[in-house]
């Protein structure tokens, strides 16, 4: 591998569905990421409930995310330790994880991706030797370093592991949400959390995760090559260009499924309109409002309604 492409997106979201949304970035000139000084670790294992901290912690030094399954145990411990803490490994059971499966993509397992400053890369499928995965993990440190992620980690062996955050509690709704999507019944989901805006109209976790799930759920099951092959065949057929506008954003390419969907926008009907019009907007319910793309793509769907 000759090059690693980071993605233009980071992973957060109501329920930590969204692989899309990126952090505040430092101001222009800011300096580097200190060290974060000593840890009870190098090999963290993560969940969807506890990734939130992993995104914090990649501001500092790149994370390497190892998604395995039972019977598959990680792999990579040693050879990230090696490193002397200027990487640190997330294990990720890909079975009992799917809001980060779905994040990153993963198909199949093992699968070894990287967070730097909160932007996944995807690495490599399958597992190769030692000898492979260092040099990819070294051009990791490279991006990181053109990033301003120069952090590094100390493990200390009398360290007391930290105190596990107290959270503060879902609202009911919410909870029975998040618990549907963590059990794959996304109808169960949407319904939860339509309920709750049904609720209160104001509640913007709710929209934001009932646009989340939505996605998800329109994209269970889906043929990537057969989508982009139907709308390849059938340039103006909105159904066809909304799912493939799906699958970009889904995967952080929110620049090319904005740009399909404006593009195809003024060569449609009342209807049409609104079906890409109640899509877009949704898409921007996932991204976030203060990401850049959003406010690019709002202002020329603005600009094509009025």
């Amino acid at each position: 591998m000759t090059n690693i492409p980071l993605g233009g997106a980071s992973i957060r979201g109501a329920v930590d569905l969204s692989s899309l949304v990126r952090p505040p970035q430092p101001a222009a000139g800011a300096a580097p990421a200190a060290p974060v000084g000593a840890v009870p670790s190098l090999v963290v294992p993560a969940t969807d409930a506890t990734f939130s901290a992993i995104l914090d912690l990649s501001s500092s030094v790149p994370v390497i995310v190892e998604f395995y399954a039972p019977g598959l145990e990680p792999q990579l411990g040693s050879l990230i330790e090696s490193f002397g803490g200027r990487l640190v490994l997330a294990t990720v059971d890909g079975s009992t994880n799917p809001q980060l499966a779905q994040a990153f993509q993963v198909r199949e397992v093992p699968a070894v991706a990287a967070v730097i400053a909160g932007r996944p890369a995807q690495l490599f499928v399958g597992m190769p030797t030692p000898e492979e995965v260092r040099p990819i993990l070294e051009q990791v440190l490279e991006l990181a370093a053109q990033e301003g992620v120069t952090g590094s980690l100390t493990v200390a062996e009398d360290a007391a592991a930290p105190a596990e955050p107290v959270e503060e509690p879902l609202p009911p709704l919410h909870q029975e949400a998040y618990d549907a999507i963590d059990a794959g019944d996304y109808a169960l989901a949407v319904q939860k959390y339509q309920t709750a805006i049904a609720q209160n109209p104001r509640d913007a976790l709710a929209v934001a995760g009932l646009a989340q799930v939505s996605l998800l759920q329109r994209l269970t099951g889906a043929d990537a090559t057969a989508l982009r092959d139907a709308a390849a065949a059938a340039p103006k057929s909105v159904a066809a260009q909304l799912a493939v506008a799906d699958l970009d954003v889904s995967g952080g390419h929110l620049e090319d499924a904005f740009l399909r969907l404006l593009e195809l926008f003024p060569t449609l009907d009342a209807d049409g309109k609104n079906l890409v019009r109640t899509r877009m907007l949704e898409y921007f319910e996932v991204a976030g409002a203060d990401d850049p793309r959003v406010v690019s793509a709002r202002r020329q769907l603005t600009n094509l309604l009025y």
